[in-house]
């Protein structure tokens, strides 16, 4: 195991058991007590995680780990959610991508595409997390709008009125959207308002929003919602999702697309 997945399995663990002690840590990972100790000052110093006698904690009440430790999480679901995702989109549309995981997994599914490959822009993508412009601004056959406003460092998002005023003055074709739950009574929802707001947005600015989740975000609710169930066109999720939560979806009207 190098450093990098066991500092990865280490704040799955964190999150898992709402904390950490050194030698249960030491134990579930098949190493020493003192490279625990290491790993776990070192992910400290990067604020990861609070140090205590012993162990370590989550940050506060509201943990939420940094956009790069989560990417492995069920990394073969969402590449087939993502490619399931990228095969919805038409070239030439313009297409909205908010941040997070299994979006930032859809822009490279869109970005590895042949048929995408050319054209006058072969797509629009209009964007509000960094890290997806960051990636396909290279690919000159696509055109990347940016929004505007303040970057949240766990996400890479930009929210604010600057990001609002933007995707007020444009439509797209297609939002792929993100969630941290949707539920079929709920609707969507993230666990930040910020990026609740700016998502919420871009849906009423799109023809279609598909939602791409994974099972374990669904039939469960998060704190600030981003848009109602009845907003949502296309749910692309994989096959654990369970049958009575199948049925609530079809039964909103979602279509659903299980790989």
């Amino acid at each position: 195991m190098t450093r990098t997945e066991r500092w990865q399995r280490l704040l799955d663990l964190l999150v898992e058991r709402d904390g950490l002690e050194v030698e249960a840590a030491a134990e579930t990972l098949g190493v020493s007590a003192a490279t625990i100790r290491r790993d776990l000052d070192q992910l400290a110093e990067q604020q990861l995680l609070v140090r205590t006698r012993g162990g370590a904690v989550p940050h506060g009440v509201s943990y939420e780990l940094p956009l790069r430790y989560r990417t492995s999480r069920r990394a073969a679901e969402k590449r087939r959610i993502s490619e399931a995702v990228a095969a919805l989109i038409a070239p030439g549309e313009v297409v909205g991508l908010t941040g997070g995981t299994t979006t930032t997994e859809v822009a490279r599914a869109l970005a590895a595409r042949p048929d995408l490959a050319g054209g006058s822009p072969a797509l629009t993508v209009v964007t509000n997390a960094l890290n997806i412009a960051g990636e396909l601004v290279i690919r000159p056959q696509f055109k990347i709008v940016l929004t505007g406003g303040v970057a949240r460092p766990q996400s890479y998002e930009l929210t604010g009125p600057l990001a609002q005023q933007t995707l007020g003055q444009l439509t797209v074709d297609t939002a792929v959207v993100g969630v941290d739950a949707f539920d079929p009574a709920d609707g969507a929802a993230t666990r930040h308002e910020d990026e609740a707001a700016v998502n919420s947005l871009l849906c009423t600015r799109a023809r279609r929003v598909v939602v791409a989740a994974d099972s374990t975000k669904l039939g469960v609710r998060a704190f600030a919602r981003i848009c109602p169930t009845t907003t949502v066109h296309t749910l692309v999720t994989d096959t654990a999702l369970t049958a009575p939560l199948a049925a609530a979806f079809e039964g909103a009207g979602v279509e659903l697309i299980r790989v």
